[in-house]
C-alpha cells in the first residue's frame, strides 16, 4: 500500500517529478518564509517551493536529476539559512536519523534561547529596579550603570538577533528581526548621544532596548515550546518504529518461542521470519505464521481496542505486541511499512498551505518594507506637523505612557521631550510592534496540531487545502457496497428461469448438457461460480462462498471478460455464460421475459442485489444477493444530518435494491443515485457540483468510498474519504483516509478538519488584528486625544504576546479535543 498525497494524473511522456525535502535552519518570521522560497523558485529546473515555518521544512518539486539537492542547501545557507537536505533511506530507521540534526538543532535552539532569556531577564530585573528608583544599592540608578546594562543587552542575548537583522537587510530580505535590531539600537543611539551630549536637552532611555529584548526572548522561548507541543504527535509517530528486531535462523522449524538473534531493524529483509515476544513493537508489517496474540494498534488505527492477530493475519510495524509471542514472516520493510508511508504523508500534509494562507503569505512577502515605510512615515509626520499641532505631546503628561522612563545625565526629571525624541519613539515603537512572525504561524501550527491528532486517531488528513475544503462541505455522498454495507454478501436466492438444459456433473467434473430436461437451481449456482472464479468483487465473493458451503465444485472457465459495474462472462464447455445487470445481458442481445422482470424487481425491492445467468444466448436464472448494513451506518449518517450535512447514496445497484438500503438509513428518494456504473460515478459526482439533474444549487461533495471503482469519483468530489480497507488506488486519490475502517470516523474526520481550520482562521484574525491595531497605537494615533501611546517596550511586549498566543492557541484545539 502507498500512502500519497493526491496528485493528477500526469501526461504520456511528462517529465517524472521529484521531491526534494529541505530541512532549514534560522527561519524567524513570514518574511524568513518569503525569502526561502524565493531563493529556491529563482534555482534553475525547480517547478515549485512549499515552506513551512513551524516545522522548519522546505519541499521543493522538480523534474528527476535536474536538480542538486546539496545545490539548493548550500545556496539557503549562503544567504543565511542553514539547511541540510532530508537524506533519501529505504527504511524508515534511516528517515529518524536523517530527522536527528534538525531535531539536535532545534534542542540547541531552545537551549540558547533560554541562556539568552535569562541574562536578558537578570538584565531587565537591574533595570527596571533602576528605573523604579532604588535606595538599598544607589548605583542602581545611575545612568552610566543603565548604559552598561543596555550595552550588556545589545552585546550578548541581542547579539544573533542584531546579526541575523542585519544579514536579512544585506541579502535585501529584512525580517522581524531587522525590525527588532533597527528599534534597539535606535533607542540605543539615540541614548548615548543624550548621554555624551546633555546640553542637547535628549532625555536617555537605555531601560527600553533592555526591556525590547527581554520580551521578545521571553516570547520566542514560550513560542519555541509552544511549537515543540505542536508537534508532539508527528515527533510519537517518528518513535514508533522499533531499532531491534529478533530474526528467526531457521524458519523451517519454525514456532512461536523458536530461538532467534537480534539484529538492526533495517537490515530485516522481506521473506525473513521474525520473531516478536509480548511486550515488543512489531518491527515490519508482515504475517502471523504461528503463534496466538493481541496487538495494540491505537498509536496507528485510534483504536483502543488491542486485535486478536492468528496465523494468516497482518501486522503492521510500529504496533505493539501484548499477550503472547508469534513468528510473522516480512512483506513489507522500511519506506514500504504502513508507519513509513504514514509519516511521509502526515509530514506532507504539514507543507500543504490552506488557500486562505495565500493572503497572508502575500502580506507577509512585503510586511517589512511595508513597516518600515510606516516607521518612517510615523516619524516624519510627528517631527514635521504632529509635535507642532499639537505641542502638548512633547510634555511628561502627553508621554505618560513612555513610562517617563527617561534618564538624563543631568536631570532627574524633564518637564519637556523634545520633538526630535518624541518623534523617534513613535517610530520606534512602530518598527517593533509589527509581527510578520504571527502571521507566518497561524496556518502551519494549526495544521500541525490538526494532522497529528489525526495521525494519532487512525485519521489521515493530507494538508491544510484539505481543512478549508472539509470546511466548506455541504453534501456528503456515500457508495453503497463495502462502505455503508459490511462488503460481505450472502446468497439469498437462487432462482431458475426458462429450460435451457439439465448440466450435469460426471466423476472427471466434466460439463455435458442433455436437453430438454431443466437446469437445477445448484448447478446454476456452481456454473455462476465458476464464472465469477475469474473475477474479484463482493457479488463474486458471496456466490463463491454459497458455492463451497454446497461443497459444489468449481468447472473449468476460459475467456473470462469482465465490464466493471456491468457484469463478467466466461466459457464453460464451449458455451457462452454470462452474469450480470440487465444492461449487461441487453448489450450481448438476451431478452428478458416479463416474469424475470417481476421477480428481479420483487426481490430488488426487499434490499437484494440480483444478479442474471445467461446461458448460451438465454436467461436462465437469477441469484439474489443481501448485504448488510455496517452497525455504525445508521449512526453516521445521523451525525452528519445533525451537523447540516446532506447525505446522499451512489450506488451502480438497481433503483429498488438501493432504495430498500436507504430506506433503513432514513435517506431520501431525492437523494438516491443508483444504476450508476463505475465509470460514470465521477460524471454523477461532477453533476453534483454543477447542481445538475437533481436540481440542487452548486454544491461542495464529499465523496466517501472503498473499492478501485470508487477511485475516479473520489478524485472528482472535492473532498475523497477512503476507508482503509479499501484498494491502494482508493486511499492514493483520496484526501481523507480513515485507518480504523470505521464509518463513524468520517464525522470525526469532518468535525476535525472544521475544528483545525477555525483554529486557521482564528490565528490569522488574531494575527492581522494585532498589527491592525497595533501599529496605530504604536504610531500615536490616539496621543492627541487621549495621550496613550505604546512605548518601545510595551509594543515589543505586545509583538511577543502575538506570536506566542497565536501558537498557544493551535495547542489549544489538542487541549479542547483531549476534554470533549
Amino acid at each position: 500500500m502507498q500512502l500519497v498525497p493526491k496528485t493528477k494524473l500526469a501526461p504520456e511522456n511528462a517529465p517524472i517529478p521529484e521531491k526534494i525535502i529541505l530541512d532549514v535552519g534560522g527561519m524567524k518570521c513570514a518574511g524568513c518564509v518569503n525569502a526561502v522560497e524565493r531563493q529556491l523558485n529563482q534555482y534553475p529546473g525547480v517547478k515549485s517551493v512549499c515552506v513551512n515555518l513551524a516545522t522548519e521544512v522546505a519541499v521543493v518539486e522538480s523534474e528527476v536529476g535536474t536538480v542538486d539537492p546539496n545545490a539548493l542547501a548550500k545556496r539557503l545557507t549562503a544567504v543565511g539559512f542553514p539547511t541540510q537536505p532530508r537524506i533519501p533511506s529505504d527504511n524508515l530507521a534511516g528517515e529518524t536519523s536523517a530527522l536527528q540534526d534538525p531535531a539536535e538543532r532545534q534542542r540547541q535552539e531552545m537551549r540558547s534561547l533560554l541562556r539568552q532569556l535569562v541574562i536578558a531577564g537578570i538584565l531587565l530585573l537591574f533595570s527596571g529596579i533602576g528605573h523604579f528608583g532604588s535606595s538599598v544599592l544607589p548605583v542602581l540608578n545611575n545612568i552610566w550603570f543603565h548604559f552598561g546594562l543596555a550595552t550588556v543587552a545589545l552585546l550578548i542575548p541581542g547579539r544573533p538577533i542584531l546579526v541575523d537583522g542585519w544579514l536579512g537587510w544585506r541579502r535585501n530580505a529584512p525580517n522581524m528581526n531587522t525590525l527588532i535590531g533597527l528599534g534597539t539600537l535606535t533607542a540605543y543611539t539615540a541614548s548615548v548621544v543624550a548621554l555624551l551630549f546633555p546640553q542637547m536637552g535628549w532625555e536617555c532611555f537605555f531601560d527600553e532596548p533592555v526591556m525590547m529584548l527581554g520580551f521578545i526572548l521571553l516570547g520566542r522561548t514560550l513560542e519555541r515550546q509552544a511549537r515543540g507541543r505542536a508537534a508532539t504527535a508527528f515527533r510519537q509517530l517518528l518513535a514508533l518504529q522499533p531499532q531491534l528486531a529478533r530474526l528467526i535462523a531457521n524458519p523451517e522449524k519454525v514456532e512461536a518461542g523458536s530461538s532467534s538473534v537480534e539484529i538492526p531493524a533495517e537490515q530485516v529483509r522481506v521473506g525473513e521470519w521474525l520473531q516478536v515476544l509480548p511486550g515488543d513493537k512489531i518491527p515490519v508489517d508482515g504475517e502471523v505464521v504461528a503463534g496466538q496474540t493481541t496487538v495494540d494498534e491505537s498509536m496507528l488505527t485510534g483504536e483502543a481496542m488491542p486485535a486478536i492477530k492468528q496465523p494468516g493475519d497482518m501486522v503492521t510495524a510500529g504496533t505493539l505486541n501484548q499477550s503472547g509471542a508469534i513468528a510473522i514472516q516480512t512483506t513489507r520493510i522500511g519506506s514500504d511499512t504502513t508507519l513509513a508511508q504514514i509519516v511521509a504523508l502526515v509530514e506532507a500534509a504539514q507543507t500543504r498551505k490552506a488557500p486562505v494562507q495565500k493572503l497572508a503569505d502575500t502580506v507577509a512577502g512585503y510586511f517589512t518594507y511595508g513597516v518600515l515605510a510606516a516607521a518612517m512615515l510615523t516619524f516624519t509626520f510627528w517631527y514635521f506637523f504632529g509635535t507642532h499641532l499639537w505641542p502638548d505631546v512633547t510634555m511628561s503628561s502627553g508621554m505618560e505612557m513612555a513610562h517617563h522612563s527617561s534618564l538624563t545625565p543631568h536631570s532627574p526629571l524633564l518637564t519637556h521631550y523634545s520633538p526630535l525624541l518624541v518623534s523617534l519613539k513613535l517610530a520606534i515603537a512602530v518598527m517593533v510592534v509589527a509581527c510578520p512572525c504571527a502571521l507566518g504561524l497561524a496556518t502551519p501550527t494549526a495544521i500541525l496540531v490538526g494532522t497529528g491528532m489525526g495521525a494519532e486517531r487512525g485519521l489521515l488528513i493530507k494538508g491544510g487545502d484539505v481543512l478549508e475544503k472539509v470546511h466548506q462541505l455541504d453534501t456528503v455522498v456515500f457508495d453503497k457496497t463495502g462502505t455503508l454495507t459490511t462488503g460481505n454478501p450472502t446468497v439469498t436466492d437462487c432462482l431458475l428461469i426458462g429450460e435451457v438444459g439439465q448440466w450435469e456433473i460426471t466423476q472427471d467434473d466434466i460439463l455435458s448438457i442433455s436437453p430438454p430436461h431443466p437446469l437445477t437451481s445448484s448447478a446454476l449456482l456452481q456454473l455462476a461460480a465458476s464464472v465469477e472464479s475469474g473475477t474479484y468483487h463482493p457479488l463474486a465473493k458471496a456466490i463463491q462462498q454459497e458455492a463451497q458451503q454446497q461443497q459444489l465444485p468449481i468447472l473449468d472457465a476460459t475467456n473470462f471478460h469482465t465490464e466493471p459495474g456491468l457484469g463478467v462472462s466466461a466459457v464453460v464447455k464451449d458455451t457462452c455464460v454470462l452474469l450480470g445487470n440487465w444492461d449487461w445481458l441487453s448489450w450481448h442481445g438476451i431478452a428478458i421475459s416479463e416474469t424475470a422482470q417481476q421477480v428481479a424487481q420483487e426481490l430488488a425491492a426487499d434490499g437484494k442485489t440480483v444478479v442474471c445467468v445467461a446461458v448460451g444466448g438465454t436467461l436462465a436464472g437469477l441469484i439474489a444477493v443481501r448485504d448488510t448494513l455496517r452497525p455504525d451506518a445508521q449512526a453516521t449518517v445521523d451525525k452528519l444530518r445533525q451537523m447540516g450535512l446532506r447525505v446522499m447514496l451512489l450506488s451502480g445497484d438497481r433503483l429498488e435494491a438501493a432504495s430498500a438500503i436507504a430506506k433503513q438509513l432514513g435517506i431520501n428518494s431525492a437523494d438516491i443515485i443508483a444504476g450508476v456504473p463505475p465509470a460514470k460515478k465521477a460524471a454523477a459526482i461532477e453533476s453534483l457540483q454543477r447542481g445538475g439533474k437533481w436540481e440542487t444549487p452548486h454544491s461542495v461533495v464529499a465523496m466517501v468510498g472503498d473499492g478501485s471503482n470508487d477511485a475516479p469519483a473520489l478524485s472528482q468530489a472535492d473532498v475523497g474519504i477512503a476507508l482503509h480497507s479499501g484498494t491502494d488506488v482508493a486511499i492514493e486519490t483520496a484526501e481523507i483516509v480513515l485507518m480504523r475502517d470505521c464509518l463513524t470516523d468520517v464525522v470525526e474526520s469532518i468535525q476535525l478538519s472544521r475544528a483545525t481550520f477555525n483554529k486557521i482562521r482564528q490565528n490569522l484574525f488574531w494575527a492581522f488584528a494585532y498589527n491592525t491595531i497595533g501599529i496605530p497605537l504604536a504610531a500615536g494615533v490616539l496621543l492627541p486625544s487621549l495621550g496613550f501611546v505604546l512605548s518601545p517596550s510595551s509594543a515589543a511586549a505586545l509583538m511577543a504576546f502575538s506570536s506566542v498566543s497565536v501558537v498557544t492557541n493551535s495547542v489549544l484545539l489538542r487541549l479542547l479535543a483531549r476534554h470533549s
